[in-house]
């Protein structure tokens, strides 16, 4: 049986390559090589953490509208609501779905910020 590593593994394995080898690197480059370190580190963070994410958004944004849709057609509607004005900080459910959908990309984007509350998406 042939295995190969999944795509979140490379992704840390590359990120551990560029820590590796920043030290020796001008201080440009060693710049650089962090920011590309830290890419990969918030891909890997999306690869494991996103579907989960993605799926409690959906959940979210489909309690607050009142109808199913993929992740875009429920986003694309919320905001279109919000923007006219529709739904306020008053709408039954709103300010909660937010808070998962802004808590769980934070997870994703910045794990060193660990805000109050609802802890983060675990992978499954």
């Amino acid at each position: 049986m042939i295995t190969h590593p999944r795509t979140e593994e490379l992704a840390e394995a590359v990120g551990a390559w560029i820590d590796q080898i920043r030290p020796s690197l001008d201080p440009r480059n060693a710049f650089l090589a962090r920011v590309a370190a830290n890419a990969m580190a918030t891909i890997g963070r999306e690869l494991t953490l996103g579907p989960v994410a993605e799926a409690r958004a959906i959940h979210a944004m489909a309690e607050v509208l009142g109808h199913e849709g993929t992740h875009g057609e429920l986003n694309h509607a919320l905001c279109g609501r919000i923007q006219a004005g529709e739904f306020t900080v008053e709408t039954p459910g709103l300010l909660a779905a937010l808070k998962v959908m802004a808590r769980d990309q934070i997870a994703i984007d910045q794990p060193n910020y660990k805000p109050e509350g609802t802890p983060p998406p675990s992978a499954a």
